[in-house]
């Protein structure tokens, strides 16, 4: 590998057969599949997509829309709360493509409606127990109020839910438990409704594990292209799913405290963590011809902002972890690493078109 800093290398095997799971999951449970792309940002990832049959895509900010519109995707939903001070590059790019915004407050609809000067779609944000953005599932009046306001210009195209409580699963059985709930609660809302509204759901961890999606009317899933160790620890993929992995040089040895440097810190992970079965900032592999494997009990134990502290148990080969010798790294949190690095790259070595960090 010919590396000199920090680089993300992708599995494009893992990640198409990562892909091609989840379609097929959308087609089994006749479903729209509406990937969410805020995980690899990358128009090359995107292509990998398409190749499947996918033409509808879910984004987190207008300026990742205009990106994907630039790589010919027309069918976009951005799945995040409408910006009011966007609204004059929101009317320029719904010009050119079918765009869909998420809606969650009278006070954004009514600005919606009176500035914008092109057609547009709007999907109303429904909280279902996360608790995050979305109007509460159990608030119909106000959901139906805003779905029943009729406009040339603003078109009500249906519900939206995000069940990311899942996320604080521990076991495929709890990921259950809360797509449940999170079900039962769209399902009461659905019933007020004369005709019953599309429904866009989007969750990796339930779509990942579940097998029941009544109601529902496409996935919007997206952290399941790359997976991550936060995904194995709480059982919605193995270890053995994840398509990412970042490689970093070695930079200085301390075997005698059991631990290597590796040019790698939060600027390049984030300072997210998992406890399995204790505190760490990612998992530890080795490349090979095949990829890449996992060393049991190698980790990262401490990050700061360039610097990565790797612990290395004692009977570890030390000729693995000398100095300039390229380390991987699983991440703990794939959307939020492969949104910090711009060095990218698949195990082959072709580059990773990356959408720029604004």
């Amino acid at each position: 590998m010919k590396i000199t800093r920090p680089t993300l290398i992708i599995d494009e095997v893992k990640a198409r057969k990562n892909i091609a799971f989840m379609a097929e999951k959308a087609k089994k449970s006749n479903l729209l599949f509406r990937p969410h792309f805020k995980t690899h940002q990358s128009a090359t990832v995107a292509r990998w997509f398409r190749e499947m049959g996918v033409n509808h895509i879910a984004v987190s900010s207008l300026a990742m829309a205009h990106y994907f519109y630039q790589h010919g995707w027309d069918d976009i939903h951005i799945a995040f709360p409408y910006n009011l001070l966007e609204h004059q590059k929101l009317n320029e790019l719904a010009t050119h493509i079918k765009l869909t915004v998420s809606i969650e407050s009278q006070q954004a609809l009514t600005h919606l409606k009176s500035h914008m000067k092109t057609p547009i779609h709007y999907m109303i944000k429904t909280d279902v127990g996360y608790g995050r953005t979305g109007i509460d599932a159990s608030n119909w009046e106000s959901i139906l109020s805003l779905a029943d306001q009729r406009n040339s210009i603003c078109q009500f195209s249906g519900l939206m839910a995000h069940a990311g409580h899942t996320y604080d699963a521990h076991g495929t059985d709890e990921i259950e438990k809360a797509h449940k709930t999170s079900l039962q609660k769209l399902e009461l809302l659905v019933n007020r409704f004369i005709d019953p509204p599309f429904v866009s759901y989007g969750d990796t961890p339930s779509c990942s594990v579940s097998e029941n999606f009544n109601l529902i009317s496409e996935f919007r899933c997206g952290n399941f292209v790359y997976y991550d160790l936060t995904q194995v620890a709480i059982g919605s993929c193995t270890v053995d799913q994840i398509a990412v992995a970042m490689a970093c040089p070695i930079v200085a040895e301390h075997y005698d405290r059991n631990e290597v440097v590796i040019y790698g810190g939060a600027v390049h992970f984030s300072k997210d963590f998992v406890m399995s079965p204790h505190k760490h900032f990612g998992q530890i592999v080795t490349f090979n011809q095949n990829g890449w494997a996992v060393l049991e009990g190698v980790y990262l134990n401490k990050i700061s902002q360039e610097h990565g502290i790797i612990h290395l148990p004692k009977n570890v080969d030390k000729n693995q972890f000398s100095l300039g010798h390229i380390i991987g790294i699983l991440p703990v949190h794939s959307c939020l690493t492969s949104d910090l690095m711009m060095g990218q790259e698949t195990l082959s070595g072709q580059p990773i078109d990356k959408m720029m960090r604004i």
